[in-house]
């Protein structure tokens, strides 16, 4: 009795800590690492529209993951506000057209908290998507993740009775694990937290200083947590990612449905990293929004909630921090 054909299954942004996540779940539950896509920029350039169609065309993915995105922080996001949108729309754009044309039915778009609007209730729900104005310093990327979303809900719309069409869209809280940006000056808080302790133990300081009072509240999600809900998502039979969706609001939060204050988050970070020194807190500092929870129950409904604990997740992110510094 012949079996059916493994799936080959192309995850854009394999390089990136969510998409390195996925492809690491994939495996681990069993998918073969052959059978797994993977380009890196130099091999294929997302924002080409004829390279893209051609490499669609010759591999003809069964499922295709969209983690691939221009990303960075608010400096990047203020400087580049052209390329942010420029890039991040080809990508999408030529991604999710040449996956229709090669016939491929299944495909899920990672997105982003941010395209929440600004002044959006606690916890965010996904109703809340185009309810207000955006954080206007990364508006620009903001804007392409919801027009992701919207591509992915136009195909099934327009292809999905004629030609079986199912796209899916994921938007994440914070994360953060291996494979996150450790630069001094364009990372996110944990990395940039984990940096700060390391090298302050390393210097022997006496104390480290946090920015803003230390109370703003915050959502942080362990990457191969993110990777394991989109695995789940993906993989959710139609009927009942239908029953719990709308064609025109068809996306889905992660997170992990609890929140800490950054003071909390730098008290746990110094204890992982082996920081006995003080910690301050620079009050001239601006603190920026006072809360961004995500409101996941529409996951949790699925079947799916994270499995990482804080404290756990951090101490594998210094983990991996450390090999890099070794490295």
């Amino acid at each position: 009795m012949s079996r059916e054909p493994v799936p080959k299954i192309y995850v854009a942004g394999h390089r990136g800590m969510v998409g390195s996540a996925i492809v690491r779940h994939l495996v681990a539950q069993g998918h073969p690492a052959e059978r797994i896509l993977c380009r890196t920029h130099r091999e294929l350039d997302l924002t080409s529209q004829a390279d893209v169609r051609a490499f669609f065309a010759a591999e003809r993915p069964d499922a295709v993951y969209l983690a691939a995105a221009h990303v960075g922080g608010i400096h990047a996001n203020n400087t580049y506000p052209a390329e942010f949108i420029y890039d991040n729309l080809m990508i999408e754009a030529n991604v999710i057209d040449a996956a229709f044309r090669a016939g491929v039915k299944r495909l899920l778009f990672l997105g982003s908290s941010c395209i929440y609007p600004r002044a959006v209730a606690q916890p965010m729900r996904e109703e809340a998507l185009l309810t207000g104005p955006l954080e206007p310093t990364n508006e620009p990327y903001a804007i392409a993740k919801i027009a992701g979303i919207k591509l992915c809900e136009s195909y099934n719309r327009q292809y999905g009775a004629s030609h079986g069409v199912d796209y899916r869209s994921v938007m994440p809280t914070n994360l953060y694990g291996p494979g996150d940006n450790y630069h001094p000056e364009n990372s996110h808080v944990i990395p940039a937290l984990i940096r700060r302790f390391h090298e302050a133990k390393v210097a022997g300081a006496p104390s480290v200083a946090i920015w803003g009072s230390g109370t703003p509240l915050r959502e942080f999600l362990f990457v191969d947590d993110m990777a394991a809900a989109s695995v789940h998502v993906m993989n959710l039979e139609r009927p009942m990612y239908e029953a719990h969706t709308q064609p025109m609001l068809s996306h889905i939060n992660v997170g992990c449905g609890s929140d800490v204050t950054i003071a909390e988050l730098a008290r746990t970070i110094a204890r992982v990293v082996g920081y006995a020194g003080a910690i301050t807190f620079d009050t001239a500092r601006p603190d920026g929004t006072a809360r961004k929870l995500m409101d996941s129950s529409r996951l949790l409904s699925l079947g799916w909630r994270a499995s990482v604990a804080l404290e756990d997740g951090l101490a594998r992110a210094y983990a991996d921090f450390g090999m890099r510094v070794a490295g």
